[in-house]
């Protein structure tokens, strides 16, 4: 198994379990969703990508996001700790970086 497969599986073990001890998520969802999540980051890695998740309110918010590095702008450091259970996107709309929690993603289009 190459080295590069094996760090995102222990990627994707660290993100379940937090979901299990931060959510109360069951290890199946966990997994389940820690897997979605990195299937959303590697895409909009390569592309523009449209999904869902919850906002904190509760309300359902479409976002089209990408972190391709030929459509991001040029960026500065913004002194903020990066946190595990956030993902951080460019919106593609807004032409502003967003973020949402991991746990509350719903689904990728």
């Amino acid at each position: 198994m190459s080295a590069e497969k094996k760090s995102y599986l222990a990627s994707i073990m660290r993100l379940a379990w937090q979901f299990v001890k931060k959510n109360g998520f069951s290890m199946s969802e966990a997994l389940k969703c820690a897997w979605a999540n990195m299937k959303l980051k590697m895409a909009m890695k390569e592309r523009i990508v449209k999904f869902y998740f919850q906002k904190v309110d509760g309300s359902l918010r479409e976002a089209y996001g990408t972190l391709a590095e030929n459509l991001l702008p040029p960026t500065l450091g913004t002194g903020r700790k990066s946190s595990d259970t956030i993902q951080t996107y460019y919106d593609t709309e807004k032409q502003e970086y967003r973020c949402f929690k991991k746990a509350n993603r719903i689904k990728m289009a």
